[in-house]
C-alpha cells in the first residue's frame, strides 16, 4: 500500500476470514515485493505487539491474521484491530484502493480529542449505471463505513468492538459508529481521506440475495430505534403496499371473487411497474440488464419483507 507517511509509522494487517491458502500465498507474494518480513498469525490470535512500530525499519510491519471461530466482516475486523499494535486503528475493504494520503489525512485529523474520523468513499459508475451499479454508489453518502473509516484502539475496546451478530457486510460499521456516538465522544470527517471503491462484477439477479441484509437491519433498529430512524431509514411502505396488493389478489382468487382478485392484481401491477420504472430511470438501456430489473422488480418486496419480518421475529423487535 503506497502511502505518503512514513513506512515505521504504520502497520498493515491483512485479515483473511476464509483463511485461504491463496490469500496466505498472496500476502507473501505481496511482503516479498515490498522486501518485507510478514508476521503470520494463522492458528491463534496473538496478543497486541505494543513495540513501538518506528522501530521496524525497512518498511511498515506487515501482519497476516486468518480467523478462528466466529466468522463475518464483524468478526475478522475485531480480530484485526485487536492485534493492532497503533493507537489508531484505519479500516478499509479488500476492493478498496487508498489515496497515497489516506492515512495522513484520517490521522491528521485526531485531535482536540477527535476519537473517531470518517473518510470519503468514491464509487465510480458510468453514465448510466446499471441498478446494481447505482446501488452501491450510495456508499459515497454514508457515515463511518468500514471501507474509510478510522477509530482510536481504545474507544473500539471501550465499546466492545463490532456486534459479531452482523456476519454480512451490512450495518456493523453503523452499530459501532452509533455507539461511539451515544457515548459523548467527539467524531469527525476528512473528505482528504479518499478511498476508491470500485464495483465488483456482479451476477444475475444480485438484487434479490442483497434483500438478506434486511435481518440486520432489524438487529441494528433493536440496538439504536431512534439513530436508525433518523439516519439510516423508514419504513419501505412501499414494498409492504405491493405485497398487500399481491395478498389480496391471492385472497379473491382463493375466496373466488373475481373483482377482489383483479383489484388486487390491477394494484399490484401498478406499484410494481412504478418501482420498476424508477430503477430504470438514467440507468442502462442494455437489453440484459432491462429485463433483470424488470423481473427482478416483481420479486425484491416479497423478498424484502419476508426477511425483513424473519429480523423482527428472530430479534425479537417491532420493526417495520
Amino acid at each position: 500500500m503506497d502511502q505518503d507517511l512514513d513506512a515505521s509509522e504504520y502497520e498493515i494487517i491483512v485479515v483473511d476470514d476464509a483463511r485461504s491458502l491463496e490469500t496466505h500465498q498472496q500476502v507473501e507474494a505481496m511482503a516479498r515485493a515490498c522486501e518485507l518480513k510478514p508476521e503470520f498469525a494463522d492458528m491463534v490470535v496473538p496478543e497486541p505487539d505494543r513495540t513501538d512500530p518506528a522501530q521496524h525499519r525497512g518498511g511498515p510491519r506487515f501482519r497476516y491474521v486468518a480467523v478462528q471461530g466466529s466468522h463475518g466482516p464483524a468478526a475478522a475486523r475485531n480480530r484485526g484491530w485487536r492485534v493492532a499494535s497503533c493507537p489508531i486503528i484505519a479500516f478499509t475493504d479488500d476492493d478498496c484502493i487508498p489515496h497515497r494520503g489516506w492515512l495522513r489525512a484520517g490521522v491528521d485529523a485526531f485531535r482536540d480529542g477527535v476519537v473517531g474520523v470518517g473518510g470519503r468513499v468514491l464509487v465510480p459508475i458510468p453514465e448510466r449505471p446499471t441498478d446494481y451499479e447505482r446501488d452501491v454508489a450510495r456508499l459515497e453518502r454514508g457515515e463511518f463505513v468500514t471501507a474509510n473509516c478510522f477509530y482510536r484502539r481504545d474507544a473500539l475496546s471501550a465499546v466492545g468492538g463490532f456486534d459479531e451478530r452482523f456476519q454480512l457486510a451490512w450495518r456493523e460499521d453503523s452499530d459501532v459508529f452509533f455507539r461511539i456516538l451515544k457515548s459523548g465522544a467527539r467524531l469527525e470527517r476528512s473528505d482528504d481521506a479518499v478511498v476508491i471503491h470500485p464495483v465488483r462484477l456482479s451476477t444475475w439477479g444480485v438484487s434479490l440475495r442483497q434483500q438478506r441484509k434486511n435481518l440486520y437491519n432489524a438487529l441494528l433498529y433493536k440496538k439504536h430505534p431512534r439513530l436508525y430512524r433518523e439516519r439510516i431509514q423508514r419504513p419501505p411502505w412501499r414494498y409492504y403496499r405491493i405485497v398487500a396488493a399481491m395478498l389480496v389478489a391471492l385472497a379473491g382468487a382463493a375466496g373466488r371473487r373475481r373483482g377482489l382478485m383483479l383489484g388486487g392484481v390491477l394494484a399490484w401491477a401498478i406499484l410494481t411497474g412504478r418501482l420498476c420504472a424508477e430503477r430504470l430511470s438514467g440507468s442502462s438501456a442494455a437489453p440484459t440488464h432491462v429485463t433483470e430489473v424488470v423481473a427482478t422488480s416483481a420479486l425484491i418486496p416479497l423478498l424484502a419483507v419476508f426477511w425483513r419480518v424473519w429480523g423482527a421475529i428472530k430479534y425479537r423487535v417491532f420493526f417495520l
